[in-house]
């Protein structure tokens, strides 16, 4: 590449990545510089890439069912939500009240579980050791539930079309409700390390700043987009699993900055508990499967559905031409819209800023590549 000049300086072109998990997956970026000074970044995806929605072509609905855990493998619980629930809506059919209320809790506690991991790997991209080990101390607990409940920790595939496949285990309400117990204090705990420290404030203040225009622009959604002062959350604005039932608030900050984002997530997982404690205490008795054939063969036609998952908005489109197997299948995945924002938020940064902004849009290759 011919070397150019910028007012008088040559730019230098430089690799980062793909090195899990500094980029937070195999994200390859290409930085243009000027020094320190980022002057341009381009994205290089698809290392991870597994033709997810072409599978689901080839293979019947509920074979396809476990394939979207493998997307965003951090929040396998919220990617098997938003397929059934598409599915379903091609069905015409509705999870019972008792399914719905344990999706709801599951789904939580997998929000509480990214958001943990997120919060760890982005403090340790900034420098900061001790967070990672807090963070994942505490998600043990949740996986431990995960893993009684279903016997996944990781790729959770906790959900079927219709409703569950598992009835709760014996003191599951009793591990659910410990877990609120323990976990709020845990999360002054980590603010009690970052907040106020000096060196996370100069580390994410006016950092990777995205104003609420741009954010519309890029079609950022989730925390990125809350923290531009935009109080657009699915779960409220178009409830889906009984979500209107409970009482939550959406957190939203103003700046649109790095620091901004991570205080609207670490706002989220309270309200999280707070949405956990109220679905454990209503648990109705009843059926926890609706009334789905063995053999799942929707109607010709196509259904839309979207989630708040942790990252964002993670929608399915799914088309039936009548047989066993979906005519075509698309993801509508956070991370990927996310990521389209990163050039934006760096341009005119530093290098080290780069690594603050790749952690805080919290993306997961798994998802943007499919």
């Amino acid at each position: 590449m011919p070397d150019q000049t910028f007012l008088d300086s040559t730019e230098l072109v430089l690799n980062m990545g793909p090195q899990h998990p500094s980029t937070h997956g195999v994200l390859r970026v290409i930085l243009k510089l000027d020094g320190e000074k980022v002057l341009g970044t381009e994205c290089i995806i698809g290392y991870l890439h597994r033709g997810v929605e072409k599978i689901a072509e080839n293979r019947t609905y509920a074979q396809f069912n476990p394939y979207v855990d493998r997307m965003d493998y951090v929040a396998a619980i919220s990617n098997g939500l938003g397929y059934c629930l598409a599915v379903e809506k091609l069905l015409n059919v509705e999870a019972p009240p008792r399914a719905q209320a344990v999706r709801v809790i599951l789904t939580e506690l997998n929000r509480i579980a990214s958001h943990l991991l997120w919060l760890g790997t982005h403090a340790l991209d900034i420098g900061a050791i001790t967070p990672v080990f807090y963070c994942f101390r505490e998600r043990e607990e949740a996986l431990k539930i995960f893993e009684k409940y279903c016997g996944a920790r990781l790729t959770t595939h906790a959900f079927r079309i219709g409703g569950l496949l598992y009835e709760t285990y014996d003191g599951f309400e009793q591990d659910i409700r410990d877990f609120c117990n323990m976990f709020i204090p845990k999360v002054d705990e980590y603010e009690e390390l970052l907040t106020n420290n000096r060196i996370w404030v100069a580390r994410l203040k006016n950092v990777g700043v995205l104003n609420a225009d741009e954010c519309k622009e890029y079609g950022v959604t989730g925390p990125v987009l809350r923290a531009a002062g935009v109080k657009w959350d699915l779960r409220k604005a178009q409830p889906y699993s009984g979500y209107e039932k409970y009482e939550f608030e959406i957190p939203t900050c103003q700046n649109g900055d790095t620091y901004d984002r991570y205080t609207v997530r670490m706002e989220e997982m309270r309200q999280s508990i707070r949405i956990m404690r109220q679905a454990v205490e209503s648990i109705p008795e009843g059926p926890i499967m609706g009334k789905v054939g063995k053999v799942v063969k929707p109607a010709v036609g196509e259904a839309y559905v979207s989630i708040e998952a942790p990252k964002g908005e993670l929608g399915y489109y799914i088309v039936s031409d009548g047989s066993t197997q979906p005519y075509r299948c698309r993801v509508r995945p956070p991370s990927f819209v996310n990521l389209q924002a990163l050039d934006r938020m760096i341009h005119g940064g530093l290098i080290a800023d780069v690594v603050a902004v790749i952690g805080t849009l919290d993306i997961v290759l798994g998802e943007v590549d499919r």
